[in-house]
């Protein structure tokens, strides 16, 4: 089986959040903070893993990163504040 994840990016100041999906989140994490793979957040300087949810089915996945990326900036910090209190950047 595999898994497919959709995460949440922010700036340092917790301020501008990117939302994307993959099949590899180590791998991601890793070109994101190299600078590659997204010009937004290269531009925004957004590196920091604050989110991320786990999918068996890519359509699954698929469909939640749509639904996310519709939601007030507000909605996302109170869903990030259930699994991240602090709004601390996690560890891949």
């Amino acid at each position: 089986m595999k898994l497919s994840y959709v995460y949440i990016l922010a700036n340092k100041y917790r301020t501008t959040f990117y939302i994307g999906i993959t099949g590899n989140l180590k791998e991601r994490m890793i070109q994101h903070k190299k600078g590659v793979g997204s010009t937004f957040t290269s531009k925004y300087n957004i590196r920091d893993l604050i989110y991320f949810e786990e999918f068996s089915d890519i359509n699954q996945a698929i469909l939640r990163e749509k639904q996310l990326k519709n939601w007030h900036h507000d909605w996302k910090i109170n869903l990030i504040k259930v699994k991240n209190p602090k709004l601390q950047t996690l560890e891949m």
